[in-house]
C-alpha cells in the first residue's frame, strides 16, 4: 500500500480550475468573433475559419421482436465545431446536443452543452494549449486521450499544455487537467510530461545511410481522493491518493526494415477492473515490419498485466480510461466480420501475437493475370498470461476474497491456459477487367464470448465475403457485397448483402441487410 501524500498544490489547482474555464468560454468566443470579423475587413491577412455539423438521426418505431421501443418521434447525435487558425493562436469549440439521443447513449449522453474549447498560442519552438485537448505519448500505453464518437469515448483533458522544442531533434511535452465524463468532469488531477529524441537529426551519416532512431520516456500519474471501499463488514482499504507511472521507448528504422518497442510500468493502483488488489502492472510493445514493392511482413508481440488506468478508481465501463493499450487483431471492415470484435483485457492481462504477410504476384504472371493480383494473409493469437493466486483473505465473501491482497504472481515469459482469441484471414484482391474488379476475403474465428463480452461461450466461424465493383462511367460506379458466417454457436449463421451505386463526387445510394438465419430470423435492413 502507498503512503498518502496531501498535495496542496494540486488542490489549489481543483479550486480555481472552474473559474478559468468560464473566463476561457469567454475569452474564445470573443477572439473567434472578433478573428473573424477583422478577416473580413482585412482579407490579405493569413486567417481560416472552418467548421463541421455531423448530425446522427434515427426515426425510432416499436418493435415487438427486438424490445424496441418509440419515446420519441425522434432521436439523433449532433456535433457543431468551429475553429479559427491564424499565425500566432488557434482557437475552437465543440456544442453538443443529444437531448434526446441515439439508443445505447440514453443513460450517460442525454443533453447538450459546450463539451470542447480551446486556446492555442504559438510563437516559434513553444506551444501552448489552455483547455480542452487530446494527445498520447508513444504508443499510448501510459497516456492517450481520444475521441471515437460512434462507440460513445471522448476522454479529453480540460487544462493545459505546453509543448517546447529546445533545439533540432528534441521535442518536451508537459501537460495537466481533469478528464471529461460525458457531460461532466472528473475530479481526479491527471498530469505528466514526455521528451521524444530524434537522434538521426544529430547525424548525417545516419541520415545519408537512412537510418532513423527516436528515443522516448514519459511519465504520467494521477491524484485522487480516497474512497470508502470495504473489505467485508470491518475492514476498509488504506488507498493511494497519488498513483505513477513510467514509459520507455525505441523506434528504429533501416531502409526497408522497421523496429518499434515500447515498455511500460505502472505503480500499484487498486480499482474496481482489478478487484482492488495492490499489484504493479506493466506492458511490453515489440513491432518489427520489413517492406519493398510488392511485399511486406509484419511481426508484433504484447504481453499486459494489471494495466487498467482510469482517473476514477471505483468507475465502471469505457470512462476516463487514461491510457489505451491496442488490440494486436486484424482491422476488420465488414458487417460480419466485426460482430465478434476483441477488446484488450487491459486489467486481467493477456499475451497477443500477429503477424501479417501481403504479396502482389506482379502483372502478366500465371497468378498476377493481366492487372495482377494482391494477396494479404494475417494471424492474430491472444491468450491470458500465467498467474498463481496469493493467499486470499479468510472469512469474508468471494467477491472481497483479494481485496488488499497482490492478487496473484505471474511469470513474465509464461503463457497462461485459457484462449481469448484467434482468426485467420485470407484475402485476394484483384482486378479482372478494366472496368470490373473484386475482393475475396475468408476469416476463420474463435473468440471467447464469456472473456471479452462477460457472457456466453466460446463462439467458432467461419466467415466468407466477395466484394464487386463495376465503374460504369468517370462518374459512376457500382458496388455489391455478399457475406456468410457460419457458426453453430451464440446465435448461428448470419448472412448480408449490399448494393451500393456511387455518382462522383457528391452522391452515393445504398441499400443493406443482415439477416440471422440462425436462431432469431431477423432482418437488420
Amino acid at each position: 500500500m502507498l503512503k498518502k501524500n496531501n498535495s496542496k498544490v494540486l488542490r489549489l489547482l481543483f479550486i480555481l480550475e472552474p473559474f478559468f474555464m468560464k473566463k476561457l468560454y469567454f475569452f474564445v468566443f470573443c477572439f473567434l468573433f472578433s478573428e473573424l470579423l477583422y478577416s473580413q475587413i482585412n482579407l490579405t491577412d493569413k486567417i481560416a475559419l472552418s467548421g463541421s455539423l455531423q448530425t446522427d438521426i434515427l426515426l425510432p418505431r416499436e418493435d415487438a421482436s427486438i424490445n424496441a421501443a418509440k419515446d420519441h418521434w425522434i432521436q439523433s447525435n449532433t456535433y457543431l465545431n468551429v475553429s479559427l487558425q491564424s499565425k500566432y493562436i488557434t482557437a475552437g469549440t465543440r456544442f453538443e446536443y443529444m437531448k434526446h439521443p441515439l439508443p445505447g447513449f440514453e443513460a450517460d449522453f442525454a443533453g447538450y452543452g459546450i463539451s470542447n474549447v480551446y486556446i492555442t498560442g504559438i510563437y516559434k519552438n513553444t506551444r501552448l494549449t489552455i483547455g480542452d485537448f487530446y494527445d498520447q505519448f508513444g504508443n499510448g500505453l501510459i497516456f492517450r486521450t481520444y475521441e471515437e464518437r460512434s462507440l460513445g469515448i471522448d476522454n479529453s483533458l480540460r487544462g493545459a499544455r505546453f509543448v517546447y522544442q529546445p533545439f533540432k531533434g528534441a521535442n518536451i511535452k508537459l501537460l495537466g487537467g481533469r478528464q471529461r465524463r460525458y457531460f461532466e468532469w472528473n475530479d481526479s488531477f491527471v498530469w505528466g510530461g514526455d521528451m521524444e529524441l530524434n537522434i538521426s537529426e544529430w547525424s548525417k551519416k545516419m541520415q545519408e545511410s537512412a537510418t532513423y532512431l527516436t528515443l522516448g520516456t514519459s511519465f504520467v500519474s494521477k491524484h485522487e481522493k480516497e474512497e470508502d471501499i470495504l473489505v467485508g463488514l470491518d475492514k476498509k482499504l488504506n488507498l493511494p491518493e497519488n498513483i505513477g507511472a513510467f514509459a520507455g521507448r525505441l523506434k528504429l528504422q533501416k531502409g526497408n526494415y522497421s523496429f518499434t518497442t515500447e515498455y511500460a510500468w505502472k505503480a500499484n493502483d487498486p480499482s474496481f477492473d482489478n478487484g482492488y488488489i495492490y499489484k504493479n502492472g506493466s506492458a511490453l510493445l515489440l513491432s518489427g515490419s520489413y517492406s519493398k514493392s510488392g511485399m511486406s511482413v509484419l511481426l508484433q508481440a504484447k504481453r499486459s498485466e494489471n494495466m487498467a488506468f482510469k482517473s476514477k478508481r471505483s468507475v465502471t465501463g469505457t470512462s476516463l480510461f487514461i491510457n489505451h493499450l491496442p488490440a494486436f487483431t486484424n482491422l476488420q471492415t465488414y458487417a460480419l466480420t466485426t460482430i465478434y470484435p476483441y477488446a484488450t483485457q487491459i486489467a486481467g492481462g493477456e499475451w497477443a501475437f500477429q503477424g501479417e504477410l501481403g504479396y502482389l504476384f506482379k502483372r502478366k504472371t500465371t497468378l498476377g493475370g493481366k492487372y495482377g493480383t494482391k494477396v494479404k494473409l494475417n494471424f492474430s493469437h491472444i491468450r491470458s498470461i500465467d498467474k498463481e493466486p496469493v493467499e486470499a483473505n479468510q472469512g469474508v465473501a468471494a467477491a472481497d476474497a483479494f481485496k488488499g491482497t497482490n492478487g496473484y504472481t505471474s511469470a513474465f515469459f509464461k503463457l497462461g491456459n485459457e484462449l481469448y482469441y484467434q482468426d485467420i484471414t485470407w484475402n485476394i484482391d484483384k482486378r479482372a477487367t478494366r472496368d470490373f474488379s473484386f475482393n475475396l476475403l475468408y476469416t476463420n474465428l474463435f473468440h471467447n464470448q464469456f472473456v471479452v463480452e462477460g457472457h456466453g461461450d466460446a463462439v467458432r466461424a467461419n466467415i466468407f465475403v466477395g466484394e464487386g465493383k463495376y465503374q460504369i462511367s468517370k462518374k459512376a460506379s457500382l458496388r455489391s457485397e455478399l457475406q456468410y458466417l457460419q457458426t453453430r454457436d451464440d446465435l448461428g449463421d448470419w448472412m448480408a448483402a449490399l448494393v451500393e451505386l456511387s455518382v462522383a463526387p457528391n452522391f452515393s445510394f445504398s441499400v443493406s441487410d443482415m439477416y440471422n438465419s440462425g436462431e432469431t430470423n431477423i432482418h437488420y435492413y
